[in-house]
């Protein structure tokens, strides 16, 4: 059997981890990983330094998104082998960023009905110049003393379901998955457990996304229990969707998660990988 592992939903510091596309990159390659996919939050902007950096430390890099839709939860897609010199998908993204901007007030306002005394300026000493979300206002929240990790900001106040989220998003499931398959990319749905939904629900929503065009669904992911894991397969089996994982690694804004193990014990197999490539008809 094929030993080799890979890692498909990782973040640089274009989007919220603290690493540059490069560093990772060369942290992957370190850490064993044969492949990587560089999946930062509504932005390709590290993606051509990530395939760069491949190159020079010999480890495969599949260049990636990770985009919000609307959801009553959390609805996270991710997209795969995108044309970044797409201009639509420019277009898009820019759209998506001017989004990102109203949330980022609602986020702020709903912080400060909490009780936390934090502006927008502070999260953005956070971001040191990349794009400002949640994760910044998380480290403001620490550096402030108003919480103790980024992690217990996210699940007292900042996840899905908790007072100072903001659901408000700029494109629809059915819209993301368009915009990420017109660059010529593949669609697969994250970290399902964040939806929230019964099983009957989750499989009937899963169906109406593929009928969208979605390729797959994220079934390997950090926080699964063998339960979940065995579950999601189970329904990309019935579906006919692919699957894909990753662990969700954002360097030091989530220390608690290693690229490539997650929590310490996974391993995404290459094999996931070819699936995506036949799917997408990458060779």
């Amino acid at each position: 059997m094929d030993g080799r592992c890979i890692d498909l939903h990782t973040h640089s510091n274009k989007s919220d981890g603290s690493m540059t596309p490069a560093e990772l990159v060369c942290h992957a390659k370190e850490q064993g990983l044969s492949a990587v996919a560089l999946t930062d939050h509504d932005t390709i902007d590290g993606v051509s330094e990530a395939l760069e950096a491949g190159k020079k430390h010999g480890i495969e890099v599949v260049p990636g998104i990770e985009m919000s839709a609307k959801s009553d939860t959390e609805l996270h897609i991710l997209g795969y082998y995108i044309d970044i010199n797409n201009p639509k998908f420019s277009d898009g993204l820019e759209a998506v960023r001017q989004n990102r901007k109203l949330r980022n007030k609602i986020t702020c306002e709903k912080l400060r009905e909490c009780g936390f005394d934090i502006t927008e300026e502070d999260a953005r000493a956070e971001a040191g110049g990349m794009l400002l979300g949640r994760a910044h206002f998380a480290k403001a929240m620490v550096k402030m003393g108003y919480i103790g990790s980024v992690k217990e900001a996210f699940d007292k106040y900042l996840g899905s379901g908790k007072p100072c989220f903001c659901t408000i998003q700029h494109f629809t499931a059915k819209e993301c998955i368009s915009v990420i398959k017109d660059a010529g990319g593949a669609a697969f749905a994250a970290h399902l457990h964040h939806l929230q939904k019964s099983d009957e629900e989750l499989f009937e929503y899963l169906k109406e996304l593929k009928s969208f065009g979605l390729c797959g669904i994220e079934g390997y992911y950090t926080e699964y229990t063998p339960e979940m894991q065995d579950k999601f397969m189970s329904f990309a089996k019935e579906l006919d969707l692919c699957v894909s994982g990753g662990t969700d690694f954002h360097a030091d804004m989530k220390p608690h998660i290693s690229i490539g193990t997650g929590l310490g014990d996974m391993k995404i197999p290459y094999s996931v990988l070819e699936g995506i490539k036949k799917a997408v008809s990458i060779k």
